[in-house]
């Protein structure tokens, strides 16, 4: 695994961060999914578990697509934050996760920074953005770094814990995305700000 790579991963992951349109972060986190699949197939000579990426980064990408058409906001929905914010915050988080975190065992240590380093901008999207796709696409980043760890591990992944995520994570995003079209028709937008007023 190439420190190019690791460098494209992470900045993609930043990417989502910044960017204010849903469907360009849709596009980066399906980049992002077949860069990884590709990672699996090339470097680690795993073309069963590079299927499942690709195919997971291909479902993902067409549900996203489906729930954007589906809830077009009538305004774009503010973060609450500018980008260079949002990135500085990413950016911090990012930093003392591999700070704190010890080393864990990978082939390249230039990975698990890299595997952090992700994991911290998709909790950072989900914490600073209000649109709920957003936070959504803030989980999968979150899972796209666990999976680039265990590309990263030394030896052989097991098959079955391979389809056994790549079936966890569409349902999660299944049952995420209903949510969101659920929030969207109720309030009219998918910005989760009006969410903090309720009370029971």
């Amino acid at each position: 695994m190439t420190a190019a790579i690791l460098i494209l991963l992470t900045a993609l992951s930043l990417g989502v961060v910044v960017v204010r349109r849903r469907s360009f972060a849709v596009g980066i986190v399906t980049v992002q999914a077949l860069l990884l699949a590709a990672v699996a197939m090339t470097v680690d000579h795993d073309p069963i578990g590079g299927g499942a990426f690709a195919l997971r980064g291909a479902v993902l990408a067409v549900f996203f697509l489906f729930f954007i058409r589906r809830t077009r906001e009538p305004r774009p929905v503010r973060a609450g934050m500018p980008p260079l914010a949002r990135a500085g915050i990413a950016v911090a988080l990012a930093l003392l996760a591999i700070w704190l975190i010890p080393d864990y065992g990978l082939e390249v240590s230039a990975a698990q920074r890299a595997a952090l380093t992700i994991i911290a901008f998709g909790l950072a999207t989900a914490a600073t953005h209000r649109a709920t796709l957003f936070q959504v696409l803030g989980i999968i980043l979150v899972e796209n770094g666990l999976a680039l760890a265990a590309l990263a591990l030394p030896g052989e992944s097991s098959l079955v814990i391979e389809f056994g995520v790549t079936l966890d994570l569409l349902l999660i995003a299944l049952i995420a995305g209903v949510f969101h079209e659920r929030i969207f028709a109720q309030f009219g937008t998918g910005d989760s700000a009006p969410l903090r007023s309720l009370h029971d």
